[in-house]
């Protein structure tokens, strides 16, 4: 008998084995059709997914026998690796130098016949094969080798995919770190900044109340510009917040509600001084989804109808309709509308398309991004129609 030799690439080919971490797995039937269908159409007994280790051949997948692995001294999968780019066919195990005396050909049922792909990464290294074997001599005929050679190329896909998930789920894993991160970063940001904020807002008040008569115009209206700068930021730095922490809902955090009540309780909460109409849904059905997110997601896009709207008299219309596996939702308004080219950018973060709202102040590009988000947590999506002019409707949907 002669064991294999080491193969010149080995750091590197178990290197990329283990970083697979598929051996020593349970069964998988991905794998099991495959070695299934390699015995059926090769007519062997035996069909097995080996993985070549440093010092033993582990079965991934097998038919026909109960081991789940032998040393690699006595495998024949040791020596098919040696040349990745060809299928090794032993007619005869004990006519071959390679083999003669090889344990594997003394069993009860011996190791005769056999045929194996080696199974290669797609940087070409070889962590296995497919075989098929039988207990006796025989052969293969171009059809057999040539679909063997195939179900190889489906193994090495598999291979692949699980490097793939294993990329994904590190990559899925990294994120959630970083926005962990940064949510507590923007949480104390977010408190460090504003309370000195509250105290430039109180000291300005003061001031001016102080100081009333020693004033002039000027000083008065710097002051005023001082309390609406901070005002801003303060706004500005709670939008943020919300934006980071609109990930933080969970989906499966569900309540029942009814739709127009809570509809009722959040235009109440909006306390509208000028002359508007909210118009309601005609129906007001019973909903279950987390309501909080909902209700986050209604205050943005009512408060931007309220905030952007330079008619006289506003309207506000709310439709909701209940379909098989989700809710619809729209919001309208006859407010100025979205030039046509800045539509499509409305919901990326700090885009904004340079409206300043009814208080002349201009919006901070963080509500319609931050919205999105919580619909795209509820399972749903989001989209806008407008004309310049005349309307802007908002239609989004959410997961039942």
């Amino acid at each position: 008998m002669i064991s294999p030799v080491t193969p010149y690439n080995e750091n590197d080919r178990l290197r990329k084995l283990h970083s697979l971490e598929i051996l020593d797995t349970s069964e998988d039937i991905d794998y099991d059709h495959i070695t299934l269908l390699a015995s059926y159409i090769s007519k062997m007994p035996v069909a097995l997914i080996t993985l070549v280790d440093k010092d033993r051949q582990w079965f991934k997948s097998k038919v026909g026998l109960t081991a789940c692995e032998t040393t690699r001294d006595s495998s024949f999968c040791g020596h098919a690796i040696l040349n990745p780019q060809e299928i090794l066919i032993i007619p005869d195990a004990r006519k071959d130098l390679r083999f003669v005396d090889n344990p594997l050909t003394k069993l009860d049922k011996p190791v005769i016949f056999y045929a194996g792909v080696p199974l290669l990464t797609k940087e070409g290294l070889a962590m296995g094969s497919l075989c098929v074997i039988d207990h006796k001599p025989n052969k293969l005929n171009e059809q057999q080798l040539s679909a063997l050679k195939n179900l190889g190329k489906q193994v090495e896909r598999l291979f692949e995919l699980r490097f793939l998930n294993k990329e994904l789920q590190a990559t899925k894993e990294s994120l959630i770190t970083h926005n962990d991160l940064l949510k507590d970063f923007a949480g104390t940001v977010s408190h460090d900044l504003k309370m000195p904020l509250a105290n430039l807002i109180i000291t300005s008040d003061i001031l001016k109340k102080k100081y009333d008569t020693q004033l002039d115009d000027s000083g008065k209206k710097y002051l005023n510009y001082l309390k609406k700068s901070s005002l801003s930021m303060s706004t500005y730095i709670t939008n943020i917040l919300a934006h980071y922490e609109s990930s933080a809902y969970n989906k499966s955090d569900t309540h029942s509600f009814q739709l127009n009540d809570m509809l009722e309780d959040l235009v109440d909460l909006l306390d509208i001084k000028f002359e508007c109409e909210v118009h309601l849904p005609e129906e007001n059905f019973e909903i279950k989804c987390n309501r909080t997110a909902l209700e986050q997601i209604f205050l943005n896009l009512i408060g931007n109808s309220l905030k952007y709207n330079d008619k006289e008299h506003t309207v506000i219309k709310i439709n909701a309709e209940e379909k098989k596996n989700l809710y619809q939702f729209s919001i309208e308004d006859n407010g100025r509308g979205i030039e046509k080219e800045k539509v499509e950018s409305i919901f990326s973060l700090f885009s904004t398309i340079g409206h300043l709202d009814r208080n002349g102040e201009k919006g901070h590009g963080i509500g319609l991004s931050t919205v999105q988000k919580l619909v795209n947590t509820l399972g749903g999506t989001i989209k806008v129609s407008s004309d310049l002019g005349s309307y802007t409707e908002f239609i989004f949907t959410i997961a039942k």
